[in-house]
């Protein structure tokens, strides 16, 4: 190594850069990015400076390529012509580009009279997985990976804009997991990330391993309704940086979460942005029927069938009379065998290994059904109950969400035991005041669109 030249590092986290070398005048919205690494090259008096993205950029090959060939060059026009025979070598003339090339994946080169760019970009350390739970049927397949750096370029591609900021912190006291925080700083609201930034810094917890671990620390426990997004996919959380969300990414987990985050989101499929209006929208109608049903229909069951039969037709209510005369129990009994059927099932189907889980609940659900009925635990028109309250349940894109409400029926089912139909109808108007009430980092959680939040500046 010869020892006139030697290299500086410089990690940007907000701060001035250099005195001799002022950074923002070249990449002004990337010039405080958490993952924006700068090097000073000095040289037998002589300056350059070496700037890339560690999150798009290859750091072992940086210092293979460019870095080396620095340090064994013995001035800096010997070390420009070898720059030029480098692959991926761009010779910058329109410094108003610069920004764009660094989220590509190129390393920056500012030397005296001259910028030039080598393109560096990283392989994606831990390869993206397909996604399997939010599941759409014409659009994007891929998922995060448990990689950070990985899912932070993944967002970068998607989103090559130089107002996307990223914030780099350590949650967790004992386990010190890197967490990341994206968003749009032209479109983000500032209350919204100041409210983050104050949870975040109140996170009191030894170990911090997993996303929905993150958001329960961040928001109230002990909600009904979730108020932040966890989402496996990368589209989702681009389309919500593009609305002036906040994104946090978790290292060791294939999740992000997304906040706020209104009713309307856990409702929203992606398949409602890449399908027509004329039939996604009737799509989206019927999930807001199905978390109606999921949560309603077994209460609305009992208060019907024990307290005010006279709202159905009389030939209808003869037949679900006629159906219920093996029953030798109150209507509320069968509802909560069924109901905890349904829960037992869904949890064998989430912890049995995935190419066995499907098959063993549904012939366990049509055995144990066809079993119980014939018994006369419960009756027919109970089994078309249960079975529409559990399809209807899996119509919910979100499974935070599709988790709150297979919990909030349980509450309405024991107020029809008690009121009736009036118990139904008060607990279900309780349940509206509440999700009024409830706000998200600030906003209304009934919100019944995705808008860009407008600035508090």
């Amino acid at each position: 190594m010869r020892m006139e030249a030697y290299i500086q590092d410089v990690m940007d986290k907000g701060a001035n850069l250099m005195q001799d070398f002022n950074l923002k005048n070249y990449i002004q919205g990337l010039a405080h990015a958490g993952d924006l690494v700068t090097r000073k090259l000095n040289l037998n008096e002589e300056t350059a400076h070496l700037v890339y993205l560690s999150t798009m950029c290859d750091s072992a090959k940086i210092h293979r390529t460019i870095v080396h060939s620095f340090i064994e060059s013995h001035n800096l026009s010997a070390f420009k012509a070898v720059l030029k025979t480098m692959p991926g070598y761009v010779h910058i003339q329109d410094n108003d580009r610069l920004a764009d090339k660094l989220i590509q994946g190129y390393a920056l080169l500012f030397l005296p009279h001259e910028t030039c760019a080598i393109e560096v970009k990283n392989p994606p350390t831990s390869k993206p997985q397909e996604a399997t739970i939010e599941y759409v049927l014409q659009g994007p397949q891929i998922a995060f990976s448990e990689d950070i750096a990985t899912n932070i370029q993944m967002i970068r591609t998607r989103y090559p804009l130089q107002d996307l900021q990223v914030a780099y912190m350590k949650i967790g006291t004992v386990s010190q997991t890197q967490l990341a925080m994206i968003y749009d700083k032209s479109k983000v609201d500032d209350d919204v990330l100041l409210r983050l930034e104050n949870k975040l810094m109140q996170i009191d917890a030894e170990v911090v391993q997993a996303s929905n671990q993150v958001q329960m620390l961040i928001t109230k426990r002990f909600n009904l309704l979730p108020t932040a997004m966890v989402s496996e996919r990368p589209d989702r959380v681009v389309f919500n940086l593009s609305k002036g969300k906040v994104v946090l990414i978790l290292n060791g987990t294939p999740f992000a979460i997304i906040v706020p985050a209104v009713f309307y989101d856990f409702m929203a499929s992606m398949d409602d942005i890449y399908d027509i209006p004329w039939f996604a929208r009737p799509l989206m109608i019927l999930r807001y029927i199905g978390a109606f049903l999921t949560t309603s229909l077994p209460a609305l069951y009992v208060a019907t069938v024990s307290y005010n039969p006279e709202i159905f037709r009389a030939q209808l209510a003869i037949e679900i009379a006629g159906s219920r005369a093996a029953v030798p129990y109150p209507s509320f009994y069968e509802v909560f065998f069924m109901l905890f059927l349904i829960e037992a099932l869904t949890e064998a189907s989430i912890r049995l290994p995935k190419y066995i889980g499907s098959m063993a609940t549904t012939v366990g659900g049509l055995i144990l059904g066809q079993a119980a009925q014939m018994a006369g635990l419960v009756s027919s028109i109970m089994i078309i109950v249960a079975s529409v309250v559990a399809i209807s349940n899996f119509m919910i894109p979100i499974n935070t969400m599709n988790f709150a409400l297979r919990v909030i029926k349980f509450p309405l089912v024991v107020m029809a035991i008690f009121f009736g139909l009036t118990g139904v109808l008060t607990g279900l108007f309780c349940f509206l005041i509440y999700a009024v009430s409830l706000r998200s980092f600030g906003r209304p959680y009934l919100k019944l669109f995705i808008g860009e939040a407008k600035k508090s500046r």
